[in-house]
């Protein structure tokens, strides 16, 4: 028999691999009772996040993607998706992603601070979410984080983040939010990343502010952009609601509430130079007049900058919108598009990119 040499077999070996291995492919099941490492099932997400093959580089050179498919289940467990771990993609198996929920119950009391509190933490790069449900049941008892989101060129489909104060943390990196429902009461979409959120429900299940961007400076590439989207509103303005306001005033978040009026706010600044702009989003009619808020800091008037380009429905009242915003023309508004807003040096395309998800 005849031997090749040792070198050569291994470039027979490995050049074999990544010609045909790119893509790795797992699943999650309530019904898997063991995982082992390198196998391709598990019990739970954080299992397979610890133990998946990786993936190995496309033939052009272009890197693979780790599939985590979940079936339908309630997921108890916190996750994390480290940096090393990048190009992850959740994908809920259900019919909608009510159907694949993971969810934990922590709050800032509880964890010692508002950043050990989320049930999923996405750090790598390139992560993909489509049909899921990320949940945290804290409810109005100060800051807890469904989603803590630092992964650049993010993209998160038909999926549900559910909480009420301080609900998604989109912290860092290019993110795209589309045909997604965010749910939270008191700055529920709070962080310093680029994020477009596209065909999208934020809704306001209490008196509070949609948004808490934290830019810290003119010159970063930062801020949230609303897009053909609709903030809800499911405030009880009845008489129930004030016993319930009362209480929650002792809570952490107290001041938003208080500064809210039993109302909605788009946004105040959690960093001076906050940016958040609305582009032909449905407003409600208990959404304040005013709009916006300076955090009882005047000084954040000139450095903030918030916006609404064609704002409509009972909401929508250009006229009485604090002075220090804007209302921009159609054209003024292009380059907050997604094409525009999250392409950066790599050109990358956040719709085209999602449109490949299911």
């Amino acid at each position: 028999m005849r031997f090749l040499p040792v070198a050569l077999l291994a470039c027979s070996v490995n050049c074999s691999l990544v010609a045909s291995a790119a893509d790795v492919h797992v699943r999650v099941s309530p019904g898997v009772k063991t995982g082992i490492e390198s196998s391709t099932e598990y019990p739970t997400i954080q299992m397979a996040m610890d133990h998946h093959p990786f993936a190995t580089p496309n033939a052009d050179g272009s890197p693979g993607r780790v599939y985590i498919h979940i079936a339908p289940g309630v997921y108890h467990e916190r996750v994390i998706v480290t940096q090393n771990h990048r190009n992850i993609t959740f994908l809920g198996e259900g019919k909608s992603p009510e159907d694949v929920v993971i969810t934990n119950s922590l709050n800032a009391k509880q964890a010692g601070g508002t950043f050990f509190t989320e049930t999923v933490e996405i750090n790598g790069a390139g992560f993909e979410a489509d049909n899921v449900t990320f949940e945290n049941t804290a409810g109005n008892t100060g800051q807890a984080v469904a989603a803590a989101v630092r992964s650049d060129r993010a993209i998160f489909k038909h999926c549900r983040f559910l909480g009420h104060q301080d609900t998604l943390f989109a912290d860092y990196g290019r993110q795209y939010y589309v045909d997604s429902y965010i749910e939270g009461g008191v700055d529920y979409i709070f962080g310093n990343a680029a994020a477009v959120f596209d065909h999208s429900e934020l809704h306001s299940n209490g008196p509070g502010y949609v948004t808490a961007q934290s830019r810290t400076d003119a010159d970063q590439a930062t801020g949230y952009v609303i897009l053909n989207s609709r903030v809800t509103s499911g405030l009880d303005h009845s008489g129930a609601t004030t016993q319930a306001t009362a209480t929650s005033m002792s809570m952490p978040g107290a001041r938003s509430i208080a500064s809210a009026h039993n109302m909605i706010g788009l946004g105040r600044p959690w960093r001076p130079y906050s940016r958040v702009v609305y582009i032909h989003t449905s407003l409600p009619s208990d959404l304040n007049p005013a709009g916006w808020n300076n955090w009882s800091k005047a000084s954040n008037e000139a450095t903030a900058y918030y916006a609404e380009s064609d704002s409509y429905g009972p909401g929508a009242s250009p006229s009485t919108r604090v002075p220090w915003s804007h209302q921009l023309t159609p054209a003024q508004a292009q380059p907050f598009l997604p094409a525009n807003f999250l392409a950066g040096s790599d050109h990358w395309q956040p719709e085209a990119d999602a449109a490949k998800l299911p």
